[in-house]
């Protein structure tokens, strides 16, 4: 600590420039922390848009600075945060404010922190609380040149991913004094454990008995990245299904993996170190359009960016909002969201694999032999309008799920396992990366157009069965077409066929059963081998 407030030579009126960011979206831009302390009436002022948070800071920094024997010099402070254009959020500018304050009264040099990035939200201990969006700080701090960052040491761990860069981490206020006066020497950071999920905590697939057809297609959605859509009466097995997902779910890259901690960094939600489980979001049904696609003020993401990498899972889809639910076609189409304010726009990643699931009715019985549906046929229209066509044409696999035999519930012989599923799925995902390497995609639901033409290669058996599925489903649209090619690419690459045969165009085509039907004859269950549902016939 420093005690009793000892001066260096420095002169009585100067100007101390603290690099610092801030968060736009998911992305930071550079901040730079302008402290001017000179003679003058005694106050202290923050311009350059600062939020509430940052206004309030001076009572954290008065509070913090008299724990280490400092005190806010009875002189005029002014705070500018640079560019002043653009409106700062958040409490992380406290730490280089009050490093700013001590460089520009001439208590401390600036030699232990120069070319570093700061940011950290200050207790009135003196204690630096974690603060959002580090990740995106250290890539900036790299970008930029600057030697590293100095941070809370709670979210040291998750900058220290950032390679090339020095990341030090300070848990209290008195730390980054005694550097910066001699008296001590900041720590360089290590990257912490990567937060995963244990498989002994994952529900796992063999837990699921029967519902051969149902796991089939969530075996190809997760292989190819696809949507998919489950229908059935109650108690069959859809969440049951669902929850077991993130079992069959590939491991994260890298690259993956830091994209996906940069996402929950901004959101606040990133544990210590690298997140390198694909995340897997279930938001109850009352969730609004701001918070499922994201937004607010200023603008962070929602469960569609949570869900980036990885599983959104939406339980009883027609009972959400309309609004949230129309409002998923851009990502479900752009695999990103775009949100719109007057002081300009963001775009965040939204990549994700679409699991729904609905009832066939608002009561759920309709067409089952168990029990009598009790819903009037304008209810039944109105809760199957809550699904708009253009929505469900954006979801590529859509099944019917039926009841299971009594025989299969309590037969011994368990199913396969998810690790078994797993497997086949990475190597499914294995196959599409080598393909569409350098055609800005990883998986088959992620291909453009011109992706789609050059690595799908269809036998000309698979182009005649397309051509009469064309002919013969009435309203297949030109979106339709191309996504079944798509999944029919995904049970390729799961059988290790080179090109897409007549079996793959069959089976996925046997996928989309509202092209087919409608919603009429739904609740009926598609039999184990998908493709032998469908006649080109």
């Amino acid at each position: 600590m420093v005690e009793g407030g000892t001066r260096f030579a420095f002169p009585s009126d100067m100007l101390a420039l603290i690099p610092s960011c801030a968060l736009h979206g998911i992305d930071a831009y550079p901040v730079t922390i302008e402290v001017d302390v000179s003679s003058g009436l005694p106050g202290y002022h923050v311009v350059g848009l600062p939020s509430a948070p940052i206004r309030e800071g001076a009572v954290r920094i008065r509070a913090a600075l008299e724990r280490v024997g400092q005190k806010l010099p009875n002189k005029k402070v002014t705070v500018n945060l640079a560019p002043a254009d653009r409106r700062k959020d958040g409490a992380a500018f406290d730490l280089p404010i009050a490093i700013g304050v001590l460089a520009g009264d001439g208590i401390a040099p600036m030699d232990a922190v120069a070319g570093l990035l700061l940011m950290g939200e200050l207790s009135l201990d003196g204690s630096l609380r974690r603060v959002r969006g580090v990740l995106a700080a250290a890539l900036l701090a790299r970008n930029l040149g600057l030697r590293g960052v100095l941070v809370p040491a709670s979210s040291a761990a998750e900058a220290a991913e950032v390679d090339d860069i020095e990341v030090y981490g300070a848990a209290h206020i008195s730390e980054v004094v005694a550097a910066l006066t001699g008296e001590g020497t900041l720590q360089r950071a290590r990257r912490g454990t990567p937060s995963s999920t244990s498989a002994r905590q994952v529900a796992d697939m063999s837990d699921v008995r029967g519902q051969a057809a149902a796991r089939a297609a969530l075996e190809v959605a997760v292989a190819g990245g696809h949507n998919a859509l489950l229908v059935g009466p109650p108690g069959i097995g859809k969440t049951m299904l669902a929850r077991r997902l993130p079992g069959i779910l590939p491991p994260l890259s890298r690259d993956e993996a830091l994209e996906t901690t940069k996402i929950y960094s901004s959101a606040g939600l990133a544990p210590a170190g690298l997140i390198t489980e694909r995340p897997f979001r279930a938001p109850h049904h009352t969730v609004s359009a701001p918070a499922l696609i994201g937004g607010g003020s200023p603008p962070r993401p929602g469960e569609v960016s949570l869900a980036h990498n990885g599983v959104l899972y939406l339980d009883e889809l027609p009972e959400f909002p309309r609004a949230s639910i129309e409002a998923l076609r851009q990502p479900l189409e752009d695999r990103r969201v775009t949100i719109d304010r007057v002081r300009g726009s963001i775009s965040l990643p939204a990549s994700l694999v679409l699991v729904a699931s609905a009832n066939p009715c608002p009561c759920g019985w309709l067409g089952s032999p168990d029990r009598a549906c009790t819903c009037s046929a304008r209810a039944i229209d109105r809760y199957r309008s809550r699904l708009s066509g253009p929505l469900l044409d954006r979801i590529d696999i859509q099944i019917p799920v039926g009841n299971v035999a009594l025989s299969d519930l309590r037969a011994g012989q368990p199913a396969e396992t998810s690790e078994a599923i797993r497997a086949r799925v990475v190597m499914a995902r294995d196959r599409q990366a080598r393909r569409l390497r350098g055609r800005h995609a990883r998986t088959n639901a992620e291909m453009s157009p011109s992706a789609l033409r050059a690595t799908c290669q269809l036998t000309s058996a698979a182009e005649e069965a397309l051509k009469r599925l064309h002919r013969t489903r009435s309203g297949m649209t030109a979106r339709a077409v191309d996504r079944i090619i798509k999944v029919a690419r995904t049970v390729a690459d799961l059988s290790l066929e080179t090109k897409i045969d007549r079996g793959a165009i069959l089976e996925a085509a046997s996928y989309r059963a509202l092209d087919a039907d409608g919603w009429t004859g739904l609740h009926q269950a598609i039999p184990p081998l998908a493709k032998s549902s469908v006649s080109c016939a």
